[in-house]
């Protein structure tokens, strides 16, 4: 007896101090490779004072930056969020040839490089692409321009909110929508009264991801933005451009504003997770 309870202390020792060990390495990890950068860039950017801080910020392109960021991502949040919608309820509802595909087809965006989704619109909309003559013929300007901006931005990002709102009505099942129709109630009161409060928290998580997915896209709008100063810079490119001149201050205020989403966006995951799961214990 006295020997098990020995052999069970000392395996409840040996586990204790291998939960230590393994939390002290995921600290350093993240003190390492996530706090300190973190850290040094907001030094970065205080640096010199508020003053330059907020000049920098302040200056037309980076405001220029920021202004085509938030209308990229909204543009994007905003599409995405209708497409995710149908193609979740699409896929989750209704059995139709090619559904497999179209799954493929959402993963697609995440199987590329966004470069090559950069270069697949030049090759589509470029002066010397597939309708580029046509475009060019009307005076219509997608590469290099604003629209370019936008569809890269909507491509790289459209998956998001469509794979979170698929996972999550597969696992929630159809009953309480069958329940409702048996009790006469149409399509799109189903979808308003029983589905739209269900998947509302799994449909802002999708939402939060995008949006923060689309504010940090660089790869896709890099390769068809054309770098116009004032034009076609989102915030991570203008960010690139100041430090590739050696601004780093300037560098550091644009990207600490990039931090700041990723922190806000973290906080807002966390508290759509501790709904979802207070929810999940009510129920």
């Amino acid at each position: 007896m006295t020997k098990a309870f020995d052999a069970r202390a000392r395996r409840g020792s040996e586990s204790a101090w291998t939960r230590i060990a393994l939390i002290l390495v995921a600290l350093l990890f993240l003190t390492v490779f996530l706090l300190l950068p973190l850290a040094s860039v907001f030094a970065q950017a205080f640096e010199k004072g508020w003053k330059t801080y907020l000049d920098s910020i302040r200056d037309p392109e980076a405001l220029s930056a920021i202004r085509l960021t938030l209308i990229a991502s909204a543009t994007a949040v905003a599409s995405n969020l209708v497409f995710g919608l149908a193609a979740a309820w699409a896929i989750t509802r209704f059995s139709f040839r090619g559904k497999n595909f179209l799954i493929t087809l959402i993963d697609l965006p995440l199987a590329v490089s966004p470069v090559i989704s950069g270069l697949i619109f030049v090759l589509l909309f470029g002066l010397h692409g597939w309708m580029g003559p046509w475009l060019n013929e009307r005076n219509i300007r997608i590469v290099f321009a604003v629209p370019g901006v936008i569809l890269a931005t909507m491509f790289v990002t459209f998956p998001f909110i469509a794979r979170e709102l698929i996972s999550f009505m597969q696992t929630q099942g159809q009953d309480e929508e069958e329940a409702a129709r048996v009790l006469g109630a149409g399509g799109w009161t189903i979808f308003w009264r029983v589905t739209l409060p269900n998947i509302r928290w799994s449909l802002l998580y999708g939402v939060i991801l995008c949006s923060a997915r689309a504010m940090g896209e660089f790869g896709a709008v890099s390769v068809v933005s054309g770098h116009i100063r004032g034009e076609t810079n989102t915030l991570p490119l203008h960010v690139e451009i100041l430090y590739n001149e050696y601004n780093f201050t300037a560098a550091f205020a644009a990207a600490s504003l990039l931090s700041v989403v990723a922190i806000v966006t973290l906080a807002a995951k966390k508290l759509i997770e501790w709904k979802t799961e207070r929810r999940g214990e009510q129920v």
